[in-house]
């Protein structure tokens, strides 16, 4: 069985342009949004795994570095 891992969100709803904010305080920098609440969720997906993947790919440029996968 495939294990996955679970990341806490914040949802905010965004009173100027409506719809809601959502970002990921385990990943700084990590935000997204959407029309409504599930589409900010879906859409936070997307921005977890491109910021893992920029981090990542930030991390092998550094010399000494390894990257390894683990499962939680």
């Amino acid at each position: 069985m495939e294990e996955k891992m679970k990341f806490q969100v914040v949802v905010r709803e965004d009173p100027e342009d409506g719809g809601y904010n959502v970002s990921c305080p385990a990943i700084p920098g990590c935000h997204s949004q959407g029309e409504t609440v599930e589409e900010a969720l879906e859409n936070i997906k997307d921005a977890i795994v491109g910021c893992v993947e920029v981090h990542n790919e930030d991390l092998l440029r550094t010399k000494s570095t390894r990257i390894m996968e683990v499962t939680l």
